[in-house]
């Protein structure tokens, strides 16, 4: 049984991605070429934001958002210490400081109760992620951002890309949002992608320039940039890939809920859901007690797992200076825990049950003996 099961997507899509990519080995146009505008269209369509500009990865989306935004220096960004490492990475890179806030026991999102106490005059961006799939109580962090002199707010979307929050998208609900099509997300390519969406005009012409080394024009460089492009080949893979998108999130949505029927009364944690928002699960994610236990019962009995993620930003050796004299209790906890099982559109409901089958064996064999 495959974690992410991508060649069943490939085999119900090959003959619409196939033609995609031949399109573009026919015209020959492998940087920037007409794949680039039209995804460029249809995701901002899609999520209802004014902007998109397609980028190499996640991670560059949101360098390059930050990079927009003029971040100096010494400037604080106010995040998660429960998330993948690129979320402070890239504030890192700049030159800034990540300022970590605990999360949501139950969502593991930032827990927005939190942020406004952490704010300081060197404050310059909140940057909350939506994990797993759910998105973050962003009107709330909007809110606080506009009390606090309109600081930028960036939403991690690597993972929520489909998702929907009080009747909008995920991606179209802040100063920038920033997503990935690395192949594991909901929207996926075969290889790097990503994406900025803005509402502001100048924050994304200045984001398109950044993306080509700086550059207003061939061979103008108003400003210092990157290579930050999303490959024609790749876009088309997404632009395939967007024709069942719809059938996929309903999918996801569908096969969670059904998860988490099925795990009633068993001894673990599902994740926390609010009922103004849904989850598309990028990861099926729980939390559980004796995990390696259950996680070696688990593989041994073909089920794949993973863990996203072990271990907290405050406590990774590059970032750990960033939370020294902190204790982050909940992110710690949480990564102590968290255990995700097989999820993509194309999983069965008989493998859904075997998987529970035997989450329940390996919970019952963990229990210790009285």
């Amino acid at each position: 049984m495959p974690f992410i099961d991508l060649k069943s997507q490939y085999t119900a899509l090959k003959p619409r991605i196939d033609a995609r990519i031949q399109a573009v080995l026919d015209h020959g146009q492998y940087i920037m070429g007409p794949e680039v505008k039209e995804l460029e269209a249809a995701l901002a369509a899609y999520t209802g934001a004014k902007h998109c500009i397609t980028v190499s990865s996640g991670t560059e989306a949101l360098l390059i958002a930050l990079m927009a935004l003029d971040l100096r220096p010494g400037d604080e960004v106010i995040t998660t210490p429960f998330t993948f490492a690129a979320t402070a990475e890239v504030i890192v890179l700049l030159g800034g400081v990540p300022i970590f806030v605990d999360i949501e026991p139950d969502t593991c999102n930032i827990d927005t109760r939190l942020i406004e106490a952490a704010i300081t005059p060197k404050t310059r961006a909140i940057m909350p992620v939506s994990l797993y799939g759910q998105v973050c109580d962003m009107d709330e962090i909007n809110a606080i951002a506009a009390r606090h002199g309109n600081l930028a707010v960036i939403e991690d979307a690597a993972q929520s890309f489909g998702a929907s929050y009080k009747g909008k998208k995920s991606c179209a609900l802040s100063t920038f949002g920033a997503t990935s099509f690395f192949p594991s997300k909901p929207l996926g390519c075969y290889g790097d992608g990503g994406a900025l969406f803005t509402d502001d005009d100048a924050l994304a012409q200045t984001a398109r320039e950044i993306r080509v080394h700086g550059q207003s024009q061939r061979y103008t460089h108003t400003r210092v940039g990157v290579g930050g492009r999303m490959d024609t080949l790749q876009c088309a893979v997404v632009l395939a890939k967007l024709e069942r998108f719809e059938w996929e999130i309903a999918r996801r949505l569908a096969l969670g809920a059904r998860y988490q029927a099925l795990m009633q009364g068993l001894a673990v944690q599902p994740l926390g859901l609010r009922e103004d928002r849904d989850c598309v699960w990028a990861q099926f994610t729980l939390q559980v007690d004796s995990r390696q236990t259950v996680q070696q019962a688990l593989n041994a009995a073909g089920i794949p797992t993973a863990i996203h993620y072990p271990t907290p930003l405050h406590k990774q050796p590059a970032y750990a200076q960033y939370g020294r004299g902190q204790s982050f209790p909940k992110a710690e906890r949480a990564a102590e825990r968290v255990l995700s099982l097989p999820m993509s559109p194309d999983l069965s409901e008989a493998q859904q049950d075997r998987v529970v089958h035997e989450l329940a064996r390996a919970l019952s064999a963990s229990l210790p003996v009285i």
